[in-house]
């Protein structure tokens, strides 16, 4: 895909077949790097708080701090979509509040849409910020508070059985469906499993993108770019593969650092 990537284009992957990538990042660098690689789209997500921040809780990312990583990311990304994830606490507040902050994002934060978590709890919400014109990214699925809602206590133990639940698979083909009539233009199933996933990527016309939980069975796959690269400090012992081990690299460049400064010796760069 040649110059600036588009929502159209995204939706007409789907049409021809073709998976889209997506990168959740938070700054200029990754964002400059992903651009390079030919990233379809750059999701800012409210991760940023527990990821980046060390924060406990991931509700606890404000409207300016949101404002702040878009802007980052913006600067960084001259190619790919960016979206960028609502906070927590204007789409609770209702229509206006969600509206007010969505246009903020993208006016002060340079975002080409927006994300809204929980979407399916909202799709009146979804209907005001799409007729303002602000392209939506909506977000539902599986998750420990919404599970209970298709009959489901969630755990680590019987989400599979949970994603190859028809009855689920049913609901949340309604949700999708529910998402795309109120004028979401791309989905962001989590936890679908290949039942549930695949019956909504055929259920709807717009993309059905996942990251968590999320697998081929999509039209579409968005990852941390944190875990792409094995950013951070749980990768020096992790057992996982991912694409990088960039923990690993660090502790040994740093390391070295320590014992050239210490031996008298000219550090590197």
């Amino acid at each position: 895909m040649h110059g600036k990537v588009t929502i159209s284009q995204l939706q007409q992957m789907k049409r021809e077949g073709q998976k889209s990538v997506g990168l959740v990042a938070w700054d200029y660098q990754i964002a400059r790097i992903a651009d390079r690689a030919g990233i379809d789209f750059i999701s800012v997500g409210d991760s940023v708080g527990v990821n980046l921040w060390g924060r406990s809780d991931v509700l606890d990312v404000t409207l300016e701090e949101m404002l702040i990583c878009c802007k980052a990311v913006r600067r960084g990304a001259a190619r790919a979509l960016v979206s960028c994830d609502m906070p927590y606490g204007p789409v609770q507040h209702g229509a206006d509040a969600a509206l007010a902050a969505a246009q903020r994002l993208m006016r002060e934060g340079g975002a080409d849409l927006i994300k809204i978590d929980a979407a399916a709890e909202f799709p009146q919400v979804v209907r005001a910020l799409v007729d303002a014109g602000i392209p939506v990214f909506g977000q539902f699925g599986l998750t420990p508070q919404t599970a209970s809602k298709y009959g489901i206590p969630y755990s680590a133990q019987n989400l599979p059985a949970a994603q190859a639940s028809a009855e689920a698979a049913a609901k949340l083909v309604e949700e999708a469906k529910l998402l795309e009539a109120a004028g979401a233009c791309l989905l962001d199933f989590t936890n679908s499993g290949p039942i549930a996933g695949a019956a909504v990527a055929v259920a709807v016309r717009i993309p059905v993108i996942g990251g968590f939980g999320g697998g081929p069975w999509l039209d579409g796959r968005v990852r941390l770019a944190h875990t792409a690269i094995g950013y951070g400090e749980k990768w020096l012992d992790a057992k996982t593969a991912t694409y990088a081990n960039t923990a690993k690299t660090a502790l040994d460049s740093f390391t070295a650092l320590i014992a050239d400064a210490r031996a008298g010796r000219q550090i590197k760069g």
